[in-house]
């Protein structure tokens, strides 16, 4: 229990600083395509790891059991990456060494025009707590939550789902890779679309509904008949589970030009969402193996949910650009003003909400 604590203690602040890290670097319509890479390769480490636990389970009159030799494995490989991470980082776009300085300035006048507000200063608690005064902030950390459950249900009990088909515990962790490489393709399409076509709310809804359906037909089939459509609907759950966190995080990071905001919405929303892990954890109960329907249903139900906030925070947003279009008598886009600035975020009457 105590190395489970430490574990998800060190591991929470790994996705909120690597998307702030990422938006301190990037334009806004560029996020979610740097971003959705490196969630596929995180679906992907999810497939590999099916084969890597296939290939060490087969392991035979060894001194340490096949869990401990899969945690030694991926647990050195996991401290290789931090250690190189320390070192060859740079900072900011200031302290980036491959960089000229000429190459520099033009990178700090891309962030500052279109990202954040300022950069390289310190973090002042009382300017990021302000992010809470607005009520945007609370429906984006409710929508973390309820996609949270889906992302955590397909992390959590994907290798059950699958071996309710009456698959054995072999075969089970082989057909766990395709879905888990297909949600790391589907992630790339979604995110480099948005990205595209600087949309995020309609890819948003689509990814959510995806995930939603492969659920509800799931749980609709009799999975020991209708293997083939049950399978089919595991690559349906995959299909948005990872591309509604990118999505998500993008969304409120590329609204949030304050980075002293920013760094708190993200590291309050990510763990949010991972706190879902604990509605997943107790909806999937012994007692409804091996289908588990109830909990199908539950978790489809925090998908459609995600969907109204999701419509109902772009309805808001489209209004009030255009209330604050016709107070100022002139038409904005959200990337019409720098966004440096932009500090106070929706305070200021320039200000543009990215949808």
């Amino acid at each position: 229990m105590a190395g489970r604590f430490f574990l998800g203690l060190c591991e929470s602040a790994v996705l909120p600083g690597i998307i702030f890290y990422l938006s301190t670097f990037y334009r806004r319509h560029e996020l979610a395509s740097r971003l959705s890479i490196i969630y596929s390769f995180s679906s992907i480490a999810n497939a590999f790891s099916g084969l890597l636990a296939f290939g060490v389970f087969q392991i035979e009159h060894s001194v340490l059991h096949g869990w401990q030799i899969l945690f030694l494995l991926e647990g050195s490989l996991t401290i290789v990456v931090a250690v190189c991470a320390f070192l060859f980082l740079p900072r900011d776009i200031q302290s980036a060494g491959f960089l000229t300085e000429e190459e520099k300035q033009y990178a700090q006048y891309r962030v500052e025009t279109d990202s954040s507000a300022a950069q390289g200063g310190t973090f002042e608690f009382r300017d990021a707590i302000k992010v809470f005064r607005s009520p945007v902030t609370f429906a984006w950390l409710f929508e973390e939550l309820c996609i949270g459950v889906p992302l955590n249900s397909i992390n959590n009990w994907f290798p059950q789902i699958i071996q309710a088909m009456g698959k054995s515990t072999v075969q089970t962790n082989l057909y766990t890779v395709a879905p888990n490489i297909w949600g790391a393709v589907i992630l790339l399409v979604f995110a480099f679309s948005s990205d595209h076509y600087r949309v995020r709310s309609a890819f948003l809804v689509v990814a959510i509904a995806a995930t939603l359906i492969g659920f509800v037909v799931y749980g609709a089939i009799d999975i020991t008949k209708d293997i083939g459509v049950g399978y089919f609907a595991c690559f349906l759950m995959t299909t948005g589970a990872s591309a509604s966190s990118v999505l998500t995080s993008t969304w409120y990071n590329n609204n949030t030009p304050n980075e002293n905001r920013r760094v708190v919405i993200s590291a309050v929303g990510i763990p949010l969402a991972n706190a879902a892990g604990l509605i997943s954890t107790n909806i999937f109960r012994p007692k409804d193996a091996p289908k588990y329907l109830p909990a199908l249903g539950i978790t489809a139900g925090f998908g459609g949910l995600a969907i109204v906030v999701v419509v109902g925070i772009t309805t808001f947003m489209v209004f009030d650009n255009r209330r604050r279009d016709k107070k100022q008598g002139v038409t904005l886009k959200y990337n019409d003003v720098p966004t440096a600035d932009l500090r106070e975020g929706p305070s200021n009457p320039n200000f543009r909400w990215m949808f």
